[in-house]
């Protein structure tokens, strides 16, 4: 889920932990507690959308840039989370499907890996990869960087990550 990544790395960015935002986020959210509450988006159908839970956390930090980091990155991962469950939860019903499989760079947040877990003590089977596989897509990229390579295209040493870049 491109737009799951792009929250984490948003959130990162404006709490001044830099890219990749996940990884970061998730290690900062380990020293805090979900004590903030944040929005989350609610619809009828399976659709995710996190312009107002980034807003927030935009909102929470300008208005108090000494908030507790670790909090708000606590809180965002478990209201994130909670948002995830929820339409996981409401495709399982629709669908009636018994399998569920958490893949790409956000599958790789131990939160988010727990909370999935979970759904198999209600009989559901969890694929999910080992840790070490759960990359942010870093064979296409690196496929669409050698093509570019070999293409003559050079970039300089200050790119920076454009998450809707079209390869």
């Amino acid at each position: 889920m491109m737009q799951f990544g792009e929250a984490f790395d948003k959130v990162a960015r404006v709490v001044g932990l830099g890219y990749p935002g996940g990884p970061k986020v998730d290690k900062l959210a380990k020293e805090g507690q979900p004590n903030i509450t944040l929005p989350k988006t609610h619809f009828e159908n399976l659709d995710f959308s996190f312009s107002g839970i980034k807003t927030a956390v935009i909102n929470l930090h300008h208005k108090n840039p000494e908030i507790n980091k670790a909090d708000l990155c606590a809180s965002f991962e478990k209201t994130i989370t909670e948002i995830l469950m929820e339409n996981i939860k409401k495709a399982i019903e629709q669908t009636k499907v018994k399998t569920v499989a958490l893949a790409g760079g956000v599958s790789a947040n131990i939160y988010i890996r727990n909370e999935v877990l979970k759904l198999e003590s209600e009989g559901i089977k969890v694929y999910m990869p080992d840790l070490k596989l759960c990359t942010d897509n870093a064979a296409m990229i690196a496929s669409s960087g050698y093509y570019n390579f070999i293409a003559g295209k050079r970039d300089s040493m200050d790119l920076n990550a454009i998450p809707n870049l079209k390869l």
